[in-house]
């Protein structure tokens, strides 16, 4: 099952995990996202991983860990929740909105692109 989560409700959804290992929080993006707007780690781990990267680099995640995606908008990120449940993973969620959510939501001080 995938996890619907606003960046809002990020740090409940993280709460909810405990006991289940940190909660990872697997940003999809493209590098020259990354060096544009990123998120800082609270509460969670940060990996970054870009989508096409994943299928080759799979072997890095604990399919039993909380794994939290975030891509620009949540589109892509929703793609690799999706891909990740079909792998196995137990603990997965989509962070709807993405980081431009992040930035209205949770952290104005993360730009915006």
């Amino acid at each position: 099952m995938i996890d619907h989560v606003r960046p809002a409700q990020l740090a409940d959804w993280i709460a909810a995990q405990q006991g289940a290992g940190t909660p990872l929080v697997l940003d999809v993006r493209e590098p020259w996202e990354l060096q544009t707007a990123s998120v800082a780690p609270q509460d969670f781990e940060l990996l970054t991983i870009a989508m096409g990267d994943l299928p080759a680099r799979l072997d890095e995640l604990d399919p039993a860990r909380p794994i939290a995606c975030l891509c620009h908008h949540g589109v892509r990120s929703l793609r690799v929740a999706v891909f990740l449940a079909h792998q196995g993973f137990e603990r997965v969620a989509n962070i709807t909105g993405g980081i431009d959510a992040w930035s209205c939501e949770h952290d104005s001080g993360v730009p915006r692109y």
